[in-house]
């Protein structure tokens, strides 16, 4: 993985047809996806259920790319070198996910991938201040984690203005999850996002069958973040 500040889209699958996972995936990179995302969820740190690492292993070898796992799970530490041993290329914790996030990052590169660390809506930036040189990518959630399809919230912009100075020229990735579409795009962007999480978003209209709509969502976020 070379590091850009390029616009990179990164599907949702868990806005995909779940019977078709490995055909969604090769769809959307086809279609021009950047990376390819995977919301994991406990039922516990958040309140729905979706899938595991298993399920990271069986698509692994349909993605051709990046696969960036978010794992909004409590206790994450347990499960990292099973994540990583399933193909992950990044893995992403909450601040919240155990009790020394630190440690959780450390854990994390030392398993081989790439380290991410996610701040929900409330999480200030200045949680992660003290952690630059263990991260690869911060993920900031413009929704509260749990959810697909959830609407965009506005105040975290601040955050992301906030987050890009002190990354500085550091090679730190910015990711935005939650809510983002061609209307919301270009704001994250302008404000140093470089990686853009999009569901519904990307998936709204197309089909296995049908993903050329696929490719004209992606199209539609990534113009609107370049040209907004």
């Amino acid at each position: 993985m070379s590091f850009d500040r390029n616009i990179k889209i990164a599907p949702s699958i868990l806005a995909s047809d779940f019977a078709n996972f490995g055909a969604e995936c090769e769809a959307i990179e086809a279609q021009g996806a950047d990376w390819v995302h995977v919301d994991v969820m406990d039922g516990h740190f958040v309140p729905a259920i979706t899938f595991g690492p298993a399920t990271c292993a069986a698509i692994r070898p349909h993605i051709k790319g990046v696969m960036d796992v978010h794992l909004m799970i409590s206790p994450v530490d347990p499960y990292i070198d099973a994540f990583a041993k399933a193909g992950a290329d990044i893995i992403t914790a909450h601040v919240e996910a155990g009790p020394h996030i630190h440690r959780t990052l450390q854990a994390i590169r030392d398993a081989g991938a790439k380290a991410g660390v996610a701040l929900n809506p409330a999480t200030p930036a200045s949680s992660v201040e003290h952690l630059l040189d263990m991260v690869d990518l911060i993920c900031v959630m413009t929704v509260n984690p749990g959810f697909g399809g959830q609407k965009f919230i506005h105040s975290q912009i601040d955050k992301v203005k906030t987050l890009r100075a002190m990354i500085g020229d550091r090679p730190i990735h910015i990711e935005i999850d939650g809510g983002v579409d061609p209307t919301t795009a270009p704001l994250v962007a302008n404000a140093g996002a470089d990686v853009l999480v999009a569901g519904s978003a990307v998936f709204k209209g197309g089909s296995v069958s049908n993903p050329d709509v696929y490719g004209q969502n992606i199209r539609s976020i990534r113009d609107a973040a370049n040209n907004g």
